[in-house]
């Protein structure tokens, strides 16, 4: 019998607002979180406008050494992962060690801390050979990865499968993805799953500025970000993180979890065409959906929300909108499709679990969130993409997807169970 995997926490920390809550209202109520770089000054950059989040590391309970020993990022995992055990009302202290395991997606780690003690080590660059002695104690932990799960595998005592993943902007995606294989296949019975990066920072904006990936609309942050738009010439950067409880469905169903969704399908394809290009027909995109759905066992025509990558630059939209339509079908153009980011940005490798948290938010309060800034329809996106205002329907199934430089294309279909509909 195949073990069917369930969400039974979220934890969230995203631009706009801290938590759930606030972060729900946000997209519910269509504003933006997009605003003027405020962690550095922004002006000798080309794009200067970001999705920050107002974090506080004390108020959300991290002590004096848990703030110095982790990077921004590994804090916000860890923050998440807290909230998401507390939602979920899991007992961690019942629980078998060996049987609870941790999937966390970055796309960029610690890129915070290292680009701050490199500025210290090298005198802000000015140096070439840099002093020994300044080296932090914590430079291991910001250097590797691997740092980051562990970190979250140690709040809730997880002894069993602890992974990164790191596909770029589809990591979110796929370490949920992974952590649901896992229990399917019976090597867990829970998984503290999720991403987090935090990539604000002048060397990461300094790298999309390269490619000229982001935006220049800098004279209106709060409408820089505008996925499907014909006026969008680029996405807006953010940090964030979302953390979620996986459970097998009879361990939820036993201790008598509140059930967000059924995880049913996912799957992950490669274009190996470009770094950063993507084919005009959306064909990998396409068959990572069709192969999402199979999974799932849920017709094309079944699904009844489509949260999409959408972020905002030209070449993505288009691609997006083939891959729908080539996958979809007809219904391509019936069934409601948004893309959070126009609210709360691109956080990188993060995104793809934040947009799983606003899928399961959808079914939970029956709303798909709406596409912010979307005013000029753009004649090669012409799909039903929620302009401006949420919209109150049933919503039993959702199609979430992501895109990632290196060619990934990443597919997760999520449902409400037939017990619970």
């Amino acid at each position: 019998m195949t073990r069917r995997v369930v969400i039974t926490g979220l934890g969230v920390r995203a631009s706009g607002g801290n938590g759930v809550k606030e972060f729900w209202d946000l997209l519910c109520s269509g504003r933006t979180a997009t605003r003027r770089i405020s962690f550095f000054d922004p002006s000798p950059y080309r794009s200067q406008v970001a999705a920050e989040v107002d974090f506080d590391p004390v108020l959300e309970g991290l002590s004096p050494r848990e703030i110095r020993r982790m990077d921004r990022a590994t804090q916000f995992a860890v923050v998440c992962s807290r909230e998401a055990v507390a939602d979920s009302g899991l007992d961690v202290d019942t629980l078998d060690p060996y049987r609870v395991g941790v999937s966390l997606g970055s796309a960029v780690a610690a890129a915070t801390s290292l680009e701050r003690e490199y500025l210290v080590l090298s005198d802000s660059g000015r140096k070439w050979v840099v002093d020994p002695e300044l080296v932090s104690p914590h430079m291991f932990d910001y250097l590797v990865p691997s740092v980051m799960p562990a970190e979250v595998a140690w709040t809730v005592a997880a002894e069993g499968p602890v992974t990164m993943v790191s596909n770029g902007c589809t990591s979110g995606l796929d370490s949920v993805g992974h952590a649901g294989q896992l229990i399917r296949e019976g090597s867990a019975d829970v998984m503290l799953a999720g991403a987090s990066d935090t990539p604000i920072t002048p060397i990461v904006v300094a790298c999309f500025d390269a490619i000229k990936a982001t935006t220049t609309l800098n004279d209106d942050p709060e409408h820089a970000s505008r996925p499907f738009d014909a006026t969008r010439n680029g996405f807006v950067l953010a940090e964030g993180a979302a953390m979620f409880v996986l459970e097998e469905y009879e361990h939820a169903r036993n201790r008598g979890a509140h059930i967000y969704a059924e995880l049913a399908g996912y799957a992950t394809r490669c274009n190996a065409y470009h770094m950063t290009g993507l084919k005009t027909d959306g064909r990998e995109m396409a068959e990572a959906i069709r192969v999402a759905l199979d999974e799932a066992r849920l017709d094309r025509g079944d699904v009844s929300y489509v949260n999409a990558h959408g972020s905002g630059t030209k070449q993505n939209d288009r691609h997006e909108t083939a891959a729908f339509k080539r996958s979809l079908g007809p219904h391509a153009y019936k069934v409601p499709i948004s893309s959070i980011k126009s609210m709360v940005g691109h956080s990188l490798g993060a995104i793809g679990s934040v947009e799983i948290a606003a899928s399961l938010l959808a079914i939970e309060h029956g709303v798909v969130p709406p596409t912010a800034n979307l005013h000029h329809r753009d004649p090669e996106c012409d799909l039903d993409y929620v302009p401006l205002t949420a919209r109150e329907q049933a919503v039993p199934s959702v199609l979430t997807v992501g895109s990632g430089f290196g060619g990934f294309q990443s597919a997760m279909v999520l449902r409400r169970p037939e017990e619970t509909r």
